[in-house]
């Protein structure tokens, strides 16, 4: 089990049933972040790089979205299901959107991207029907 999946069960508020999905949303949006970080800058190292505009600015807004999912995920201190319900929507919505621009690029980057930003849309929302 990673350090985040033991922190996470020796928290004292881990909700019985919900603890491996949030573990598992936690990772993913870590994961798709970077990835989504490192596909911008592989889209700036790309010959046709104005093609790749929309591309790097989706990379970016998700990777940003990832990362602050990540951080309210992390803080189980008090239940606002409303707030985290919110949060995992926009990031499954960011993460979707992403993966939808990728997909149109045939760089082995952008396809590894939109393969990590599904794997993250579908953390957040298996997360969000949990809760």
């Amino acid at each position: 089990m990673s350090a985040v999946g033991q922190m996470l069960y020796a928290h004292p508020r881990d909700p019985e049933g919900v603890g491996e999905k949030i573990r598992a949303c936690i990772e993913a949006c870590g994961e798709c972040a970077q990835v989504c970080r490192i596909c911008a800058d592989a889209c700036l190292g790309e010959e046709m790089v104005a093609d790749l505009v929309r591309c790097i600015r989706t990379d970016l807004d998700c990777a940003d979205l990832c990362e602050a999912t990540q951080g309210v995920l992390v803080r189980r201190g008090k239940d606002d299901d409303g707030f985290v319900k919110a949060v995992l929507q926009a990031c499954a919505e960011a993460c979707a959107r992403c993966a939808d621009e990728c997909e149109k690029h045939e760089h082995e980057h952008c396809r590894l991207c939109a393969e990590a930003c599904r794997r993250c849309e579908k953390a957040c929302r298996e997360l969000l029907a949990a809760l």
